[in-house]
């Protein structure tokens, strides 16, 4: 949790408008200094959340996928949408119950259970929505804009980089633009555990990064955090998903990741986050030396 931000007082009367008084209002914000999200708790003990998104594009994602297709997810596998106002970018949701899996000691069963489980909310989400006109064109676009900005962020990254690795990642964003045909759907956008809450079931939160793209896109994070580490957890995500990734989808797995490592990189300069930047530097080391999987 970051450093207490007051709930402004109109966002406040907003709420109470469309769930009743709030007897308390807490700062539940992540440490980035853009995040703004409150718990609000209701006089019967009700929780709420209610989130100020980052930017009008963040807001529409995350209302279209509350209203349009995390409802697929099914009853407390995901927050509900109770209120929205464009005027204040602001969400008000139902609270899931649970915390993180990354904050909590799970047991070795739990853990793949909870991972397991993951998989299988997501292949519920891949499928929900309409896949037609305008989204369609977004999903099959979604691997030349992920290759679009690349070469600036390797400039920005400067010495972090050596030269071998500016040209791997070079070599492996190029391909990203003639790819094939890939299977597409509605994504998360965000599957991290940081946003995967257990409560003996998990849920899934935070879809301000949702869209319709390559279902690979959804398995970047995973690829480049706990599956590194942790197989068995991949193959628990990837039971509960129903299937294993098709051979073109691995090597696309690859090339997004050099995106990511660059990305991270980039971004840990430009806030000083160290675990970013470990998280950049592991992801290259693995495509350097041939291991990443």
């Amino acid at each position: 949790m970051s450093d207490a931000k007051a709930l402004p007082t109109a966002l406040r009367g907003w709420a109470e408008c469309e769930i009743g008084a709030v007897a308390e209002a807490r700062d539940a914000s992540h440490p980035r200094r853009t995040s703004r999200v409150w718990e609000l708790v209701r006089r019967d003990g009700c929780r709420f959340y209610l989130k100020l998104s980052r930017t009008a594009r963040t807001y529409e994602r995350e209302t279209f996928a509350l209203r349009h297709a995390v409802p697929a997810l099914g009853a407390g596998r995901a927050p509900q949408l109770r209120a929205s106002s464009a005027e204040h970018l602001a969400l008000l949701t139902t609270a899931v119950p649970g915390r993180p899996v990354h904050e909590l000691a799970l047991t070795a069963a739990e853990e793949y259970e909870a991972h397991r489980q993951a998989g299988l909310l997501l292949a519920r989400l891949h499928v929900a929505g309409e896949l037609t006109g305008p989204w369609r064109a977004e999903a099959e676009g979604a691997l030349r804009s992920a290759a679009q900005g690349v070469e600036r962020r390797l400039e920005d990254a400067g010495d972090r980089l050596t030269e071998a690795e500016c040209t791997l990642v070079r070599a492996l964003t190029e391909q990203l633009r003639w790819v094939g045909p890939l299977p597409l759907g509605f994504i998360h956008g965000d599957a991290w555990p940081t946003n995967l809450v257990w409560s003996g079931r998990v849920a899934w939160v935070d879809f301000d990064r949702s869209r319709f793209a390559p279902v690979v896109q959804e398995f970047v994070a995973s690829a480049c955090g706990v599956w590194a580490d942790r197989p068995r957890l991949r193959t628990a995500c990837l039971s509960g998903y129903g299937r294993e990734l098709t051979p073109q989808e691995l090597h696309v797995l690859k090339f997004l990741a050099a995106v990511d490592a660059v990305s991270a990189l980039d971004r840990s300069r430009k806030h000083d986050d160290p675990c970013l930047a470990a998280r950049g530097r592991r992801t290259l080391h693995r495509l350097m030396t041939g291991v990443f999987a």
